[in-house]
């Protein structure tokens, strides 16, 4: 087999080997929390409607500086891979014209203090909006703690001395929401994408909370007046990308892509809330604006996103490294249909169509091409469960019901706990000295989700389940 002749992938070298336009749109979007779901899902709906190319994102990294070196090392160009059972399809995406250090906090409210700058978006990570269980921010946190010094001390400046910034997603966004408040530029929508309930209402009520906390009265009469927070509900299954995705692209395209990213062909997209200062017509590639979305935010957090957090460990207890062969194991997928069982009796739209969504979502998970890595999706449980999980047992058991199957989810949860075997987790300190109160140890795993379950009949039932894992 000959060599591939590679090219570096580059708006340049793209137009002239493609014969279509690579060229750069304005930034009128600014996104928070540059990683593979983003630019499977906003980037990708941006690039598949904005024909008059007017639509740019400037995407800002978070914990990490190497995804935007490595994308803007591209000129923000990166190829999309859409993998079926029946094969892959290629695209180059070119919505992302900035890719930016999420340190670079000057840059950020330099972007949002532009009037062209429409609108901003968060794909963050449930744990990355550091937040309490009454959405608050936690102040327990050293990173918020530290944030709130530096919030308080700076936003009062004249000249808001951007040479430091703050650590956290939402403090960043908030010093750039003040630099916008001082350049009189207008009203902004932030649009939170990330797998919360009510996560525009959310995005918001830490938001303010940030402010009051730093005393920051301006910024917060600012936001409470001219910031709108959409709420949404998105869904389209992105692993990480590996090694073999690079080379897939080398061999099919001659394209030297440090930054593939890998997709199902499902995307979805169910929006509600005002733009006031205009949007990209997402509805165009199969965006849904709504009046209500609690229902379709339910459905898809308690089924899919419940699922997927017990595939990941009673998968891996079981010896399984991927969705799909997790959901393949006969014993787990009666468990997740048992767990879908209980969802269901709290979804009771007829709109909602739970049945197809079912076969729709048993269908995607057995797609052994899409390699979705348990440890990937077990990450943060502690957060993940709150929001997945915790509303249906609570539900089940008000109505007089066990809530086994969410028994069992906790269960597979803590015996990876104890086992000392859980993926990375924002809390982990505080998993490592609950794990270590011996006899006391499920419950204080129990009470880093919610306090309610640390009731004596919840602590006994997960103890239960957690030994059926334990000793698979």
């Amino acid at each position: 087999m000959s060599a591939v002749v590679t090219t570096a992938l580059d708006r340049t070298s793209a137009a002239e080997r493609t014969g279509r336009s690579f060229g750069r749109a304005p930034v009128r979007i600014a996104h928070l929390g540059l990683g593979a779901f983003h630019r499977a899902h906003q980037a990708w709906y941006t690039d598949a409607v904005d024909e008059a190319n007017e639509w740019g994102i400037r995407a800002f990294t978070g914990r990490s500086a190497t995804a935007a070196e490595e994308l803007a090392a591209q000129d923000g160009l990166y190829t999309l891979i859409e993998r079926s059972g029946d094969g892959d399809s290629l695209a180059i995406i070119d919505a992302i014209v900035d890719a930016v250090d999420g340190a670079r906090v000057d840059i950020l409210a330099e972007t949002l203090a532009a009037p062209e700058t429409a609108l901003l978006t968060l794909t963050i990570t449930e744990a990355g909006y550091a937040v309490d269980g009454e959405g608050r921010p936690d102040t327990g946190l050293d990173a918020v703690a530290s944030d709130l010094e530096w919030l308080s001390s700076h936003l009062a400046d004249d000249d808001l001395d951007l040479s430091t910034g703050p650590q956290t997603a939402l403090a960043r966004l908030l010093t750039g929401l003040e630099a916008r408040r001082r350049a009189d530029v207008g009203p902004i929508a932030v649009v939170s994408c990330d797998n919360l309930p009510g996560n525009g209402e959310l995005t918001r009520t830490a938001l303010t909370s940030l402010a009051e906390l730093a005393g920051a009265s301006d910024t917060l009469a600012y936001v409470n007046a001219h910031v709108t927070f959409p709420s949404t509900s998105i869904d389209r299954i992105t692993p990480k990308t590996t090694a073999a995705e690079i080379v897939l692209v080398r061999e099919r395209t001659g394209w030297e892509d440090s930054s593939p990213v890998v997709t199902e062909p499902f995307h979805d997209w169910v929006i509600s809330g005002e733009f006031p200062a205009g949007r990209p017509a997402w509805e165009n590639a199969g965006a849904r604006f709504v009046e209500d979305i609690d229902p379709f935010e339910r459905r898809k957090l308690w089924m899919l996103n419940g699922s997927h957090s017990f595939l990941a460990y009673a998968g891996a207890a079981r010896g399984h490294e991927t969705v799909a062969q997790a959901i393949g194991d006969p014993q787990i997928r009666a468990w997740v249909n048992e767990w879908w069982d209980e969802v269901a009796r709290h979804l009771t739209a007829p709109h909602l169509s739970i049945d197809d969504y079912r076969t729709a979502l048993l269908e995607r998970f057995d797609n052994a091409r899409i390699q979705h890595l348990l440890a990937q999706i077990g990450k943060d449980g502690t957060t993940k469960l709150r929001m997945r999980i915790l509303d249906v047992l609570l539900a089940e058991r008000a109505a007089g019901r066990d809530g086994a199957a969410g028994i069992r989810v906790l269960g597979a949860w803590v015996s990876r706990a104890l086992a000392d075997a859980l993926p990375e987790d924002t809390n982990g300190r505080a998993v490592a000295e609950a794990v270590a109160q011996g006899e006391h140890s499920i419950r204080a795993l129990l009470t880093l989700i919610d306090e309610r379950l640390a009731e004596p009949d919840i602590v006994k039932a997960v103890t239960r389940a957690a030994a059926d894992f334990t000793h698979i």
